[in-house]
């Protein structure tokens, strides 16, 4: 049986998450695959990169594109033109593509241009908000895409609806569970919360960083009333995204984020940190689509600051509320959870940290 050479093409944190555990997969059969690591540079920095590639054990990219930061035209554009050269020397069996950003895009529009079979993991996962840049980027990858694999039941039945036939569609569960459940066992050594003087059970976590939310003055502005409200109850850890960095400081906010006391502003975190951050807190507050889901599996309360979210299932099953950007429904969820009223949330159908081998397991097959 010969080698079939796979691409995997990752962009941002989230993507990292993702594509570690089918790498350690691919790794373990060596006689049957040999995998390429493809980094765009969307996220270039050590705090948005470096770090996340030494905590999940990730092998230096073979090729890093160097798209860095830009409109959503360059970021698409200058991925795709980077793309295509290695896809043309490279020659692979299958390119893998995860998420929803820009380059996810790019990269399964190049593939596909070039007749390189392309599989889509996290597919189906539908906001019905085409404001969103990363809903065109959804469905544009999943239209192109000849395999797509899902995370949850609800995700086959958007594809489907769109008239993706099932013979397209494999349903793995939720690879990003893989590398939490592969973490998780070092998260009590991460001396984050000694570093910040907070205890288990004794503060919020908050994370903005979606344009939506940040890139005009008065979304941001409701942010920071939202987190005003939480911090008026628990203190609050808020590691602060240099895009939102920025925002704050162009609009004039610093003084404003400085008189919430109770709120400690940290620079951007690893993997391990941001877990243990997230599982030891007494509640969440994000526009992130990725902590939806990693605390719905820790079981810890979720205020999701968007009027939607394409991860339903976390809403559902899970631990997750959406709130928008409503402080006062900030104000009475988190009074809920000081009270032991907030919701109790399950686990997802195959959210069991072996979704990377049963995507593994398609590869086998299909390629």
């Amino acid at each position: 049986m010969s080698v079939s050479k796979i691409l995997l093409v990752v962009s941002t944190r989230p993507n990292f998450m993702k594509v570690a555990p089918m790498l350690h997969v691919l790794s373990q059969r060596p006689d049957r695959f040999e995998s390429i690591l493809v980094h765009t540079g969307q996220h270039y920095d050590t705090r948005m990169s470096d770090v996340f590639f030494e905590d999940l054990g990730l092998p230096d990219p073979k090729y890093n594109l160097g798209v860095g930061s830009g409109t959503q035209g360059e970021v698409t554009g200058k991925a795709m033109m980077a793309f295509d050269p290695v896809l043309i020397d490279e020659k692979p069996d299958l390119v893998v593509v995860v998420g929803d950003v820009n380059p996810t895009l790019s990269c399964a529009v190049g593939a596909v241009k070039l007749h390189i079979p392309v599989a889509h993991v996290e597919a189906g996962l539908r906001s019905r908000d085409r404001k969103m840049p990363e809903e065109i980027n959804r469905i544009v990858a999943d239209a192109v895409s000849d395999h797509l694999f899902t995370p949850s039941r609800d995700a086959d039945d958007n594809l489907r609806v769109e008239g993706i036939p099932d013979s397209r569609i494999h349903f793995v569960g939720n690879v990003m569970v893989d590398s939490l459940r592969h973490t998780e066992p070092s998260l009590d050594a991460s001396g984050i919360l000694d570093d910040l003087g907070v205890g288990a059970g004794g503060y919020a976590l908050a994370t903005s960083h979606r344009p939506a939310n940040v890139d005009e003055a008065e979304p941001l502005g409701r942010v920071l009333d939202c987190l005003d409200r939480v911090q008026q109850r628990m203190p609050v850890v808020l590691p602060l995204h240099p895009r939102t960095r920025a925002r704050i400081a162009a609009f004039g906010l610093d003084e404003r984020l400085g008189r919430m006391t109770a709120v400690s502003v940290i620079e951007p975190v690893g993997y391990v940190d941001s877990l243990r951050l997230q599982r030891d807190a007494a509640i969440v507050v994000t526009d992130s689509a990725g902590i939806q889901e990693e605390t719905t599996v820790f079981g810890v309360p979720c205020l999701t600051m968007r009027p939607n979210t394409e991860r339903p299932v976390t809403v559902e099953v899970g631990t997750n509320t959406i709130v928008d950007l409503d402080v006062d429904l900030v104000e009475r969820k988190v009074a809920e959870v000081v009270d032991g009223n907030y919701k109790e949330g399950e686990l997802p159908d195959y959210w069991d940290g072996k979704a990377s081998d049963r995507i593994v397991d398609v590869f086998e097959r299909i390629i």
